[in-house]
């Protein structure tokens, strides 16, 4: 099945020096990009990360040290993955939780702000979670009847994704499904925004330190968990230096910053 684009749209999967997205490093990326007439153009890189790969990880992955020792490094790609990916919807599978917020790290890291606005955000795991609860491989099998080849080669994860996003919509795309209330409603349909409405983004930081609640930033952990984070700035002086200079995430300072500025213009 083609894909009903308004816009490009960027597949992309990442393997990684681990799983925390705000202090891993990326060691390849691959990227799907699906042009509006059904175009598809991949860009596969091995990255070094500046940092070992925990031997754990590479035996996930096989990727090891040796193999990235002279592979440019992410602050070396940093532009042309930026314009490879400009102007494009994003999807993936388990993107929101991992692959975006991770991507997002290493832009920070050389000063690049990789604007999420404007693009759409489509997460194959949400649907198939809310269909039919698997893993890709199994997802893989179930959509596609095929296994999957080199799981967990970032290529064949992000060409696996394409194929079962594709082959979920061609089954759902006409199938009910009956809400709380027993209202009739077809849930995955062929748009990218009705897709990616399907796991609605209420984080204000990738990492979810600050989210929205009745239009408000609060705070999403710790002893402030669900109070505005404007009124504890107020009256907490300290607090937000304390955070400046915690071990929290870069994309989740650069929100901090952007709400104090936003608390000082108004204050004006």
């Amino acid at each position: 099945m083609k894909l009903n684009l308004i816009k490009p749209i960027a597949f992309f999967d990442l393997e990684t020096t681990g799983v925390n997205p705000s202090s891993d490093r990326i060691v390849e990326i691959s990227i799907l990009k699906v042009e509006v007439d059904g175009t598809e153009i991949i860009y596969t890189k091995k990255v070094n990360p500046t940092i070992p790969i925990p031997l754990e990880t590479s035996m996930v992955h096989g990727i090891y040290d040796k193999d990235v020792k002279d592979a440019p490094t992410f602050k070396e790609l940093a532009q042309e993955i930026q314009a490879f990916m400009e102007n494009c919807d994003l999807a993936g599978y388990n993107l929101k939780k991992f692959d975006v917020p991770l991507l997002i790290e290493e832009f920070l890291r050389v000063d690049i702000d990789f604007d999420l606005s404007g693009r759409n955000i489509v997460d194959a795991q949400v649907i198939f979670h809310k269909m039919e609860a698997r893993t890709l491989s199994a997802a893989y099998k179930f959509y596609c009847g095929k296994d999957l080849e080199n799981a967990h080669s970032a290529e064949a994860d992000n060409l696996a994704t394409y194929e079962v996003l594709k082959a979920q919509l061609a089954k759902y795309q006409s199938e009910e499904r009956t809400d709380e209330k027993g209202n009739k409603f077809i849930p995955i349909i062929n748009d990218m925004k009705a897709l990616a409405e399907l796991s609605p983004n209420k984080n204000v930081d990738p990492h979810g330190r600050f989210v929205w609640k009745n239009g408000v930033e609060v705070f999403g952990f710790g002893k402030h968990k669900d109070k505005s984070v404007v009124e504890i700035l107020k009256s907490e002086k300290g607090y937000y230096d304390w955070m400046m200079k915690s071990d929290f995430a870069l994309s989740t300072k650069n929100e901090l910053k952007k709400i104090k500025l936003k608390m000082l213009q108004d204050s004006f």
